[in-house]
């Protein structure tokens, strides 16, 4: 039985396709109890195949749905890129916003936004997670609200994509000196934030319908920023950008795939 057969409203269902994308992140931090050591390339790889995941999800899951309905409540063609466009940079906007107030800590990169060094760095890096995983929320939610099967296709991609990342964000943990419980600790946490941001996405979109074009191309343009400021970058840093340009194309093709079987 599909996710959207197993729940009655769209709220209920983002609500459940966040639990999923969550328990997936959680799944994925796990075998850091069991693992020594992750190859840098392979975590490299994984990077990408969750950038791939999103770039496709923000394509086929969000941009051309908001087109069509902007398109389905009377806009023109032009009206209607021109509107989810818009709503793509908003997004996108926003969360950059975020990013250079709330303080955090990649991986790689170090310590971003204000007052960073008056922070834990436990902290900061659940910060940074949060800042990856809220906008994959609110898609999910924003998706939902618009079809319950594309929504359901969404979630699936999302969690796919999250169990890499969850073993990414516990090695990386781990690297830095955490213990082991701690970084899968972090990393079960991390996917919290997307169950929240599920419901926020999918409450605000039902509430007023009007609003489901612009909040499909707002949810697209977080996922975007993500993408191209935080996950891509981060995958190139060590030099195996082959592995993880591989990567980013496998996820793609996957994320596409599920998108035409089950949206």
């Amino acid at each position: 039985m599909s996710l959207a057969a197993m729940t009655a409203t769209p709220v209920m269902a983002a609500l459940m396709g966040g639990l999923v994308a969550a328990a997936a992140t959680a799944v994925g931090a796990l075998p850091v109890y069991f693992m020594r050591q992750v190859p840098a390339r392979a975590l490299d790889a994984l990077l990408g195949f969750g950038a791939g995941v999103m770039l496709a999800a923000s394509a086929f899951s969000l941009v051309l749905p908001g087109i069509e309905a902007a398109t389905a409540q009377g806009a023109g063609p032009w009206a209607a890129g021109g509107l989810v466009g818009v709503a793509i940079l908003l997004g996108a906007g926003l969360v950059m916003l975020i990013e250079n107030t709330l303080p955090h800590e990649h991986f790689i990169k170090g310590t971003e936004g204000r007052h960073a060094h008056r922070l834990k760095r436990t902290w900061l890096f659940v910060f940074a997670i949060c800042l990856h995983n809220l906008p994959e929320g609110l898609a999910i939610g924003v998706a939902f609200a618009n079809d319950l099967e594309g929504g359901a296709a969404l979630a699936t991609g999302i969690a796919v994509q999250d169990l890499p990342e969850g073993l990414v964000v516990a090695v990386a943990l781990l690297a830095a000196g955490y213990g082991r419980g701690r970084a899968v600790m972090v990393g079960v946490v991390s996917g919290l934030i997307e169950p929240v941001g599920a419901v926020l996405g999918a409450s605000v979109v039902t509430a007023s319908p009007l609003l489901l074009p612009f909040g499909l191309g707002f949810a697209a343009g977080a996922m975007l920023f993500v993408v191209s400021h935080e996950i891509i970058p981060e995958s190139h840093r060590q030099g195996h950008e082959h592995y993880a340009t591989g990567g980013l194309m496998i996820g793609f093709v996957v994320m596409m795939m599920l998108d035409t079987a089950l949206g």
